[in-house]
């Protein structure tokens, strides 16, 4: 499968070091605590060691994502993100992933909205190898012409495929509906002509204006120690620019309320909804994730789930979920229905999202939720990998060195008082936007689909 397709699917001091105990927790991951460490040359990372098995695992995110991307070529930082790796200093693309081969190396890159990441694995004993080829990465990639050319086609061959996927073409027609005079109005993975447009210069000037070590985020875990990481952090990021360029994206607020309809021979309807939500570092984030576990988070166990599926059979699967970005929110949500059945399961929908607000959820809900959102969390941790993320995330949302020893205790904390009062902040049935994809029937239009969509079917 294509770089573009996988991406695609899988829809962030001074002195030596300085260890804060944090405790962590007991599991397949014998971790305990979080070390902040500083190199010699002034590079932070966040490290759990782990030394179970001799694997080390590291992420990074650069500040700064698609959403800077410029109006005539969105799509450069997904070109950069498959490219990175193909191919860097002496190697070209094919020696430089036989040399990742040979040694066990895992080197993948991505990019979002907000933020240009990339993950490292690699066995203990080859370390040092795997953090010089992550610096000739970052620092000397080549952008030689066969895998541009290579990659763009797989890009192309995923556009068309998306191009004809009713998922994809409600998410995409709902952001850029939500978001028309904002970056967030645009996806990550870019634009047929936007990539068309994208030339190696393009991308060498990207690295040079985007990688900085002043928006740089490391997170690290595995069988390293702190002595043995500081100086590795300043081989493999020492050499990139103290500060990237400047860069501004406004706040985003989605545009409120309204039926969108993209018609599309189906005999099923594909339905994606939101409005604005809430951010992850807000102190009421935590009780509107209960109120969403309740609402349509929960699965089987969700309101939405048990009105939409179980009691009416109008769907097989309806969710919602928040969605926090660096610079806005969203409570989105989504479902495939028939045609004939449509209205049907909007209108069930919207009172969902009034009675949440009008009732409120039981203490037993509430009780369910806190068991699941605490209980389910350690299953994040159990790889080296998923605690390197961990770690860049707690530090990308500003969450705090001990935010994983107060994290149960915050959501513990959350009152019927809280949930009540976000509730009526946050969720507003008169504010949804909905996107049809299908010939949906007893529904009417009150918004017009985004140019790009317009006469679809």
């Amino acid at each position: 499968m294509s770089k573009f397709v996988c991406r695609s699917l899988r829809n962030v001091a001074t002195g030596f070091c300085v260890a804060l105990g944090i405790s962590l927790f007991s599991g397949p991951v014998q971790a305990t605590t979080i070390e902040r460490v500083v190199s010699p040359g002034g590079i932070e990372a966040w490290l759990v060691e782990d030394h179970s098995i001799p694997v080390v695992s590291l992420s990074l995110s650069f500040l700064g994502g698609s959403a800077l991307d410029p109006a005539d070529k969105p799509g450069l930082a997904a070109m950069v993100s498959s490219l990175i790796d193909e191919g860097a200093g002496d190697l070209d693309s094919k020696a430089f992933q036989k040399r990742l081969a040979d040694l066990s190396i895992s080197l993948n890159f991505e990019v979002d909205l907000d933020a240009f990441s990339g993950q490292l694995k690699t066995l203990r004993e080859n370390t040092k190898e795997a953090f010089s080829l992550l610096a000739l990465a970052l620092n000397e990639p080549r952008f030689d012409s066969e895998p541009i050319e290579r990659i763009r086609g797989q890009f192309m061959t995923g556009f068309a495929f998306r191009d004809e996927d009713p998922g994809d073409i409600a998410n995409r027609a709902w952001f850029e509906a939500a978001f028309p005079d904002h970056p967030y109005g645009r996806t990550s993975g870019g634009e047929p002509e936007g990539v068309a447009a994208v030339t190696a210069a393009d991308m060498k000037d990207f690295i040079a204006r985007r990688f900085g070590r002043d928006v740089l985020v490391i997170g690290v875990a595995g069988d390293i120690t702190a002595a043995e990481l500081a100086p590795l952090l300043d081989a493999t990021f020492g050499e990139l620019p103290s500060n990237a360029a400047s860069f501004e994206v406004a706040e985003a607020e989605a545009s409120a309320g309204g039926v969108i309809i993209i018609e599309k021979d189906n005999p099923q309807s594909t339905v994606r909804f939101g409005e604005n939500g809430i951010k992850r570092n807000h102190p009421d984030f935590f009780a509107a994730r209960l109120l969403n576990y309740v609402l349509g988070g929960g699965g089987f166990n969700s309101r939405l789930t048990e009105e939409v599926r179980e009691k009416r059979g109008l769907a097989y699967s309806i969710y919602s979920y928040l969605q926090p970005q660096a610079h806005g929110a969203l409570i989105s949500g989504g479902v495939g229905t028939e045609n004939s059945r449509v209205a049907e399961t909007i209108d069930i929908i919207r009172q969902e999202w009034r009675r949440l607000v009008e009732e409120g959820i039981s203490d037993e809900e509430l009780k369910n939720a806190k068991t699941y959102v605490t209980g389910s969390f350690p299953l994040q941790l159990t790889s080296t990998g998923r605690i390197a993320r961990m770690l860049v995330t707690i530090q990308y949302f500003d969450l705090g060195i001990d935010y994983l020893d107060r994290r149960d205790g915050i959501i513990n904390a959350v009152t019927q008082e809280d949930v009540k009062r976000v509730a009526r902040h946050l969720f507003d049935a008169d504010d949804l936007l909905f996107v049809i994809v299908g010939r949906p029937e007893g529904i009417e239009q009150t918004r017009p689909p985004p140019s790009r969509f317009a006469g679809q079917g």
